[in-house]
């Protein structure tokens, strides 16, 4: 069975986690910024609230996930258990998308340090 949890980490019923993910008015997301790449294409760096609990009962609750699409960090993905963190770990994506819009080499010495 899967834990449903509002915005602030508060659990909450299955009908209102089912109300929570049908999100008409975009209040799951957090946070989204595009990129534009030097070559034209663009990255877009997107952080929502899950709703679902997706650590599935290993420790706290991660109801929210940072998403990278297109470029290098293509499909990347991180997820919190706090807004805060949430907001905190958007900042982070978007500057590493960033920085290898401004240098490619920098994917593989982020990717190798992060692996660390």
């Amino acid at each position: 069975m899967s834990d449903y949890y509002r915005r602030d980490g508060t659990l909450t019923t299955r009908e209102e986690g089912w109300s929570l993910l049908g999100d008409r008015n975009g209040e799951r997301r957090v946070a989204k910024d595009v990129v534009v790449l030097s070559d034209g294409k663009k990255v877009e760096v997107s952080t929502v609230h899950l709703v679902i609990d997706h650590n599935f009962g290993e420790g706290p609750p991660l109801i929210f996930e940072t998403m990278v699409f297109g470029g290098a960090f293509d499909e990347e993905q991180e997820r919190y258990s706090t807004e805060e963190e949430a907001a905190e770990g958007h900042a982070r994506w978007l500057a590493r998308v960033q920085t290898s819009a401004e240098d490619p080499q920098s994917r593989a010495d982020m990717t190798s340090s992060r692996d660390e």
